[in-house]
């Protein structure tokens, strides 16, 4: 929701500018295209910011030592992956 904002923010910061604000002062319809073009890469660094609950660094798979064996499940890394059958060498 936050970056919609932003986003309509920066979308009227420049309809304003050169709609409205250029003909009584150009230098602040360039000052307010300035502030516009700040905007979007700041809503897109807030708009892709974790959780506070999200603690993806102390998630359990990371310790599975098997993670990468084909049939293993990833995703309940505490069980054991089916058993390929006899191996040929």
């Amino acid at each position: 929701m936050r970056y919609f904002v932003m986003m309509g923010v920066c979308l009227a910061l420049f309809v304003l500018a050169w709609g409205v604000v250029r003909f009584w002062s150009v230098g602040a319809a360039i000052g307010m295209c300035v502030v516009a073009m700040v905007i979007p890469p700041v809503a897109a660094v807030l708009a892709n910011k974790r959780d506070r609950d999200d603690d993806w660094w102390n998630d359990p798979r990371w310790d599975d030592p098997h993670w990468e064996r084909r049939g293993h499940d990833r995703d309940a890394p505490d069980r054991e992956p089916p058993d390929d059958g006899p191996r040929r060498q």
